[in-house]
């Protein structure tokens, strides 16, 4: 028998490939002074993101106020030069750096690692793509990886007494029994609602989502009359520059008055319809034809076009706050402002500015935190009711101003009550702590335990796990479960807050008056100065 070469240990092929394996490089990192050796390169300012180089290349996502969008673009580091590469939506490089992954316009394509503008010839097809997905194994996957979330992310790792891995057996023995995404949210709802602490949520998933047809609403209250139309009551006040609180019957060139009956709607009489929103579903945002009359007849009636919205909660809300505002000016002759703050998030800091600053020239101030649905600028707010007066300030042909500007320098009232929540809890307390103003109402909702965005699901559903808890500054956990107490308890009777009657904003009037009494106008302006003398 020949003895090969494999035999006798002289594989050649094996050799030679051995031979070519590339040496194994070691990398030392020295981190004395790294952060003084941080270069910047010469581009324009703006904002970066997905900065990834590669070799003497750096590509990076860019955007600024000048740029029209965010664009795609590459540094060379050798020859000191920016390239823009083209409007790339996002895009991740392989492995091997060789190859890119780009989305554009909602298409995918994969190209060679770029080094000039880029001109993408053929998409991935992705419109026969499916995906077989075992459901019950998903949502096991899903369960338990909510479960392995609160465990290792919530503020307390004592998971606040409960035997974690318990309660996972006493919940998972249900998954058997999940038959749609709902029941799954439902199961986990239930087994984080046993921590007992706020912002433990669960939602979302891949589940059913059937297509939601707008009614077309009016902004106005309505009912039916004896004469079998329908009568309008109240036309609801509205911002019609701003597009969530449009009043669709105070528009510009739509004469329509409270008092005026809906005769018919798009040509249609209303005469025998016992609900007239049925004749205008799904006409949300879209023209329609009023045919309207000072009177119930056909008789001498006119026809308008409006636009009816999907939502009326905000003229809702805008009519309540014009009203309070009205309401505490004339109680108080015009000495007294009032803001009411919906959330701590955007809307919140501009319904704050948006009233702040109209009323600097009044003594005091009722600040609602009633209903606040939280965010995280409070701080903001805070700062800005506490500022303390060093010093006023005149100028000719001018009023006296303060000095930090923009203060009221009267007492400030504080009104809060069940739901006002999360940020909205923490407004209440420093408030309170800081002694800024008399806090009226009932006990906030208690509930101070933050989160941050969730964690991907497979099936991109959302689990949000409480991470952030105060502590006084005394070194005891504060407001979660309990919320912040008034100064003065004042609980509304829902009845009488529907017919217009509200306690609480009236204590915080009666309260506000009562420490006016005590409020010192700024000094008059000094005789001027005679520099002859």
């Amino acid at each position: 028998m020949k003895e090969t070469d494999k035999e006798n240990g002289n594989d050649k092929k094996g050799k030679k490939e051995k031979e070519a394996e590339p040496e194994e490089k070691v990398v030392k990192i020295d981190f004395e002074g790294i952060s003084n050796r941080v270069v910047k390169l010469p581009v324009e300012p703006g904002n970066y993101w997905r900065v990834t180089p590669l070799g003497d290349k750096v590509y990076y996502m860019f955007s600024s106020a000048k740029s029209n969008g965010s664009k795609f673009k590459m540094y060379d580091l050798k020859k000191k030069k920016e390239t823009e590469l083209g409007k790339v939506d996002a895009f991740l490089v392989s492995a091997n750096h060789k190859k890119m992954f780009i989305s554009m316009k909602d298409k995918y394509y994969v190209i060679d690692v770029p080094v000039s503008k880029i001109k993408p010839e053929k998409n991935i097809d992705l419109s026969n793509m499916k995906v077989w997905v075992d459901f019950e194994k998903e949502w096991t996957q899903i369960f338990t990886e909510s479960w392995r979330q609160m465990r290792d992310f919530l503020y307390a790792p004592n998971m606040q007494g409960l035997d974690w891995p318990k309660i996972k057996d006493k919940y998972a023995v249900l998954l058997p029994y999940v038959k749609n995404r709902n029941d799954l949210n439902y199961v986990i709802g239930e087994m984080i609602g046993e921590i007992s602490v706020g912002h433990a949520y669960v939602n979302g998933g891949d589940k059913p989502k059937p297509k939601r047809i707008s009614t077309g609403l009016l902004g106005a209250k309505i009912s039916k009359d004896e004469s079998g139309y329908f009568v309008i009551n109240e036309i609801l006040p509205g911002q019609n520059w701003t597009k969530n609180v449009r009043s669709p019957l105070t528009e510009v060139g739509v004469d329509v008055s409270e008092g005026d009956y809906i005769i018919a709607i798009n040509g249609n009489s209303t005469k025998d319809v016992d609900d007239i929103y049925k004749m205008l579903v799904g006409t949300a945002g879209k023209q329609v034809m009023l045919t309207v009359n000072s009177s119930a007849t056909e008789d001498g009636a006119r026809e308008v076009i409006v636009i009816p919205v999907a939502d009326e909660s905000g003229l809702y809300y805008y009519k309540w706050v014009e009203d309070n505002i009205k309401k505490v000016s004339e109680a108080t002759n015009g000495q007294v402002g009032y803001i009411h703050i919906p959330d701590m998030g955007p809307e919140g800091l501009n319904e704050f500015v948006k009233h702040f600053y109209p009323q600097l020239n009044k003594k005091a101030l009722i600040i609602d935190d009633r209903g606040n649905g939280g965010g995280n600028v409070s701080p903001m707010i805070i700062e800005r009711l506490m500022r303390k007066i060093t010093m006023f300030v005149m100028s000719r042909n001018n009023a006296v101003s303060t000095k930090p500007a923009q203060m009221i320098l009267g007492p400030k009232v504080l009104l809060i009550d069940e739901y006002s929540a999360s940020d909205g809890d923490f407004f209440a307390y420093q408030f309170k702590k800081l002694k800024i103003g008399t806090v009226i109402g009932k006990r906030t909702w208690g509930g101070v335990v933050g989160i941050r965005g969730s964690l991907p699901f497979i099936d991109g559903g959302d689990l949000r796990k409480p991470e952030f808890a105060p502590i006084s500054t005394k070194g005891k956990w504060i407001i979660e479960g309990h919320g912040v107490d008034p100064d003065i308890i004042v609980d509304n009777d829902p009845a009488k807050e529907y017919e217009g009657i509200d306690k609480q904003l009236n204590k915080a009037i009666e309260v506000v008056l009562e420490q006016l009494k005590n409020y010192k106008e700024p000094p008059p302006i000094p005789p001027y100065p005679d520099k002859t003398k």
